[in-house]
């Protein structure tokens, strides 16, 4: 079905192992991404049975080379030099039809050479969370990593208590980290960190190539990507959950999605995650973390650096230092088209603080807040705007005067720059549905009764994400206090 390559797997052992699937018992087809096969180059799809079997693992897919990939890694700060791919096996590469090369790998798939006494599987209720939110990213335009397939097992695995197991299978621009070159640094493996960093600039930043040092033209590359992905993440309220450097690409995807959780009432110090026990990782803390993940990965290159002493170190560091200044680029663009303003408006930062401060104090919760937001914006241009959705924003609020006093501000601002163009950017920066903490554990607890409809319902509303339909207008409802859901957990 797909034409494998295995590039990667010519890189210097630890970086890559030989190893296989662990069979299961009764493999069956949960969800296959049919589209996404397409554009990885598949001529045709094989029947669910066929499917099954290979996304579980069970029988190897033709020209797949089964191989488990080598990292090391900060654990909430704290260096770990073998993690692993203790449950994931890379596949091979494909080159899709936009020429661009993605691997393909299993995830939850059995024991690998990094399992480290662990059973290399994965329970059900993290494979629907990925799969649903992963395919939800990709719909908004933010870079992640994209879900193929994915397999019920038929067998249990035990995690606080047992629970249905599943393989998730995922395409990635690659599963290269941060951890990867800390891998082969901790080593003191020069040769083999030269021919990762060379292989990962041919890859994914090739101009880098032609710098005058390539190796601080990958570091500059990958802070690019870095400062887009985390401002893109902040847009929506997305929280990681387990920024480790280990889960930190070295593509700029969002990757390993574990934990991660969408923030609904603002709360800048917000935490899901049940293992993030200290708040390292909460939504507010992201791009100091990312920064500081950086900075781990300039570590590594500076042996590869054309300069030495002091000189390699201010270089490295003013390059992490720029970090700051991509952010703060791409977050301005990205307020300006949440608040439906032009893009030069140097109105968008202090309105958008302003905002966050009123969501903040007057628990509004963020989608509903920016939908309702983007629905008054239209109303806008009518020549007798109704108080219809003005009133519907203020109702989202438990301080309404104070977010009046914000609103006729805004407003000033906003209709000077109102045109068509401006509306589009707002509509498509601003999705009517994410993928809510209760829904995804409404699907998680139907599938634990083998209901899988409520997925796939909820999975065609995400991936629509400004779908104004009735059944996305249902599930993209903000959590009753009696629906909320608190804590997430990492499926490891």
């Amino acid at each position: 079905m797909l034409q494998f390559e295995h590039r990667y797997a010519t890189l210097p052992e630890p970086l890559w192992v030989e190893s296989q699937a662990t069979p299961v018992v009764n493999p069956e087809l949960i969800a296959f991404n049919a589209p996404l096969a397409y554009e990885l180059g598949a001529k045709e799809i094989p029947d669910a049975a066929t499917l099954a079997q290979w996304f579980s693992g069970n029988q190897p897919m033709p020209g797949a080379k089964p191989g488990a990939l080598g990292y090391a890694g900060h654990q909430f700060g704290n260096f770990v030099p073998q993690l692993g791919d203790g449950r994931a096996l890379l596949l091979g590469e494909v080159v899709d039809h936009s020429g661009m090369r993605r691997d393909v790998q299993l995830k939850g798939s059995g024991r690998t050479p990094f399992s480290r006494g662990g059973d290399g599987r994965s329970p059900l209720g993290p494979v629907l969370r990925e799969y649903l939110v992963s395919e939800f990213m990709a719909a908004m335009g933010i870079p992640t990593t994209r879900a193929l397939a994915a397999v019920a097992t038929g067998e249990r695995v035990v995690r606080q208590l047992p629970e249905p197991g599943a393989v998730f299978t995922r395409v990635a621009s690659s599963h290269i980290r941060v951890g990867t070159f800390q891998f082969a640094a901790v080593r003191r493996d020069e040769a083999a960190l030269k021919a990762l960093a060379d292989h990962v600039i041919a890859r994914h930043y090739p101009e880098a190539a032609n710098g005058e040092d390539p190796y601080l033209a990958l570091l500059n590359a990958v802070v690019a990507r870095q400062a887009v992905l985390i401002a893109r993440w902040m847009s929506v309220g997305f929280i990681h959950g387990v920024m480790n450097t280990d889960n930190c690409s070295i593509a700029g995807e969002t990757i390993d999605y574990g934990p991660c959780a969408f923030m609904e009432q603002f709360d800048p110090q917000k935490v899901f995650s049940s293992i993030d026990q200290g708040s390292r990782y909460a939504f507010a803390n992201q791009p100091a973390i990312a920064q500081w993940n950086l900075a781990r990965f300039a570590e590594t290159l500076l042996p590869l650096m054309r300069e030495e002493g002091d000189a390699v170190v201010e270089q490295a560091t003013a390059a992490i230092r720029h970090f700051d200044t991509l952010l703060s680029t791409e977050q301005r663009r990205l307020h300006a088209d949440k608040l439906g303003l032009a893009p030069e408006s140097e109105q968008a930062v202090p309105l958008m603080e302003g905002l966050e401060s009123q969501m903040h104090q007057g628990r509004m919760d963020m989608t509903a807040t920016f939908d309702a937001l983007t629905h008054y914006a239209a109303s806008l241009s009518d020549e007798q705007p109704s108080d219809e959705h003005r009133n519907a924003l203020l109702a989202l609020t438990t301080q309404p005067n104070e977010l009046t006093a914000w609103l006729d501000s805004w407003q000033a601002v906003q209709v000077a720059s109102q045109n068509s163009q401006r509306f589009a950017a707002m509509r498509n920066a601003n999705p009517v549905i994410i993928p809510r903490n209760h829904r995804v554990q409404e699907v998680i607890d139907a599938a634990y009764d083998g209901d899988f409809a409520p997925f796939h319902a909820l999975l065609a509303v995400v991936t629509q994400p400004f779908d104004e339909s009735e059944d996305a207008r249902r599930l993209a409802a903000p959590a009753t206090d009696s629906e909320q859901v608190l804590r997430t957990f990492c499926g490891t």
